[in-house]
């Protein structure tokens, strides 16, 4: 088919802002990163959510039914992305389980448009078996005929593709990374307290392995007394009680949890930190370990998330689930002294320059985009069965 220029790409995601899910950012670098390459990009959301100001995209939020918010029930989505799919080439939506991802299915039929699935890692074993019955109901609702009925998914990271083929997937999987913005280096700043930072940073939930963590800083904590566990994220007020339950609880010394951090309180978090751990359970990608590297800091993450180039890179811990894992890994980096810490820093920095820019990440969804129109041999990071 003749391929028009500029390619028109319709996104879908539920919500976008600060105080969404990282696939909320995610959607939006991709976004930017394909108007960096002459798509035009129109994103679709739900209200209310902050449109991004001054973004190279068009982006447009649409009313909700106010009751089972969870669904993301709104007819208002429903209309206007059957209106768009008739003159869109690519309409690419992103996330599991709720309407937005049913709504791109029934608007692409019967016309040329594409369609793409970004799934997230929720449909990894860990992700399905929360809320079970709740997501086998969607499935059979409609999800399952959108998933069926999707031209390509695109995956984050391999692992992923394995959890896409579990549910009888086979459309072709483009295996492309979220990008990550790379800043200036830092220059030595550190924790306000004088002593060394431990950082999570992330969102506050049971899938992050945080009472693991503090399980294994309980261990560790008097063996060094020159380190802090600082723990940031964002999450409803009753798991945030947990969390502080299990502080008192367990009697751990030298813990803050600071609230959530945005923009430059984020960037500040990590400029003043020595060392980022995360022990997920299960991640599509980790968008935080990423973060972290490219902020020059080490980080330790489990092998429920697709880091194995801490290990072979040379800046960080990829480890096995659990808390035994995590005192031992503990153990020998915050033995660790600072300018070995800051040597992994920065080779996880120019690792992230080198293969997580924006720039290229754009370029792999584009191309990918191109292939899905035009045919021919898939791109070197595509899985196709059919080849």
């Amino acid at each position: 088919m003749a391929i028009p220029h500029p390619l028109k790409a319709i996104h879908v995601v539920a919500q976008i802002g600060r105080s969404a899910s990282g696939v909320s950012q995610s959607v939006e670098g991709f976004c930017r990163a394909l108007a960096a390459q002459d798509v035009d990009v129109h994103l679709n959301v739900l209200a209310p959510s902050p449109l991004p100001r001054g973004a190279p995209y068009a982006c447009r939020e649409h009313a909700a039914w106010p009751l089972v918010r969870r669904l993301g029930i709104s007819p208002a989505l429903d209309r206007s992305l059957r209106e768009a799919a008739g003159s869109a080439q690519v309409m690419h939506h992103h996330g599991v389980w709720m309407l937005p991802n049913i709504y791109p299915y029934r608007a692409v039929r019967r016309t040329t448009c594409r369609l793409v699935h970004s799934p997230h890692g929720m449909l990894s074993p860990v992700a399905l078996r929360i809320s079970r019955l709740r997501k086998r109901a969607v499935w059979w609702l409609g999800q399952g005929a959108a998933a069926r009925a999707s031209d390509c998914f695109h995956a984050t990271a391999e692992h992923e593709v394995d959890d896409i083929r579990r549910q009888g997937l086979r459309a072709p999987v483009a295996v492309i990374p979220n990008g990550v913005d790379v800043p200036p280096p830092r220059r030595g700043t550190r924790s306000p307290s004088g002593r060394r930072r431990l950082l999570f940073l992330a969102r506050l939930h049971p899938i992050k392995g945080i009472d693991v963590l503090l399980r294994a800083w309980r261990t560790v904590e008097r063996r060094f007394p020159e380190w802090e566990l600082v723990v940031v994220g964002t999450e409803s007020r009753e798991h945030l009680v947990r969390i502080r339950d299990l502080v008192d609880e367990l009697g751990v010394a030298r813990v803050s949890l600071p609230g959530p951090a945005y923009g430059a309180a984020k960037t500040e978090a990590f400029r003043q930190s020595d060392l980022y751990v995360m022990p997920s359970h299960a991640e599509s990608f980790g968008i935080t370990v990423a973060e972290a590297l490219a902020h020059g800091v080490p980080a330790i993450t489990t092998r429920g998330a697709p880091w194995p180039g801490l290990n072979t890179h040379g800046c960080g811990w990829w480890i096995e689930p659990g808390e035994g894992a995590l005192v031992e890994c503990l153990r020998e980096a915050l033995a660790l002294p600072p300018a070995e810490l800051e040597c992994r820093g920065e080779r996880g920095r120019a690792w992230m320059e080198r293969d997580y820019s924006w720039t290229r990440v754009g370029r792999m969804m584009r191309d990918t985009y191109l292939w899905l129109l035009g045919g021919g041999t898939p791109p070197d990071w595509v899985r196709d069965p059919a080849t």
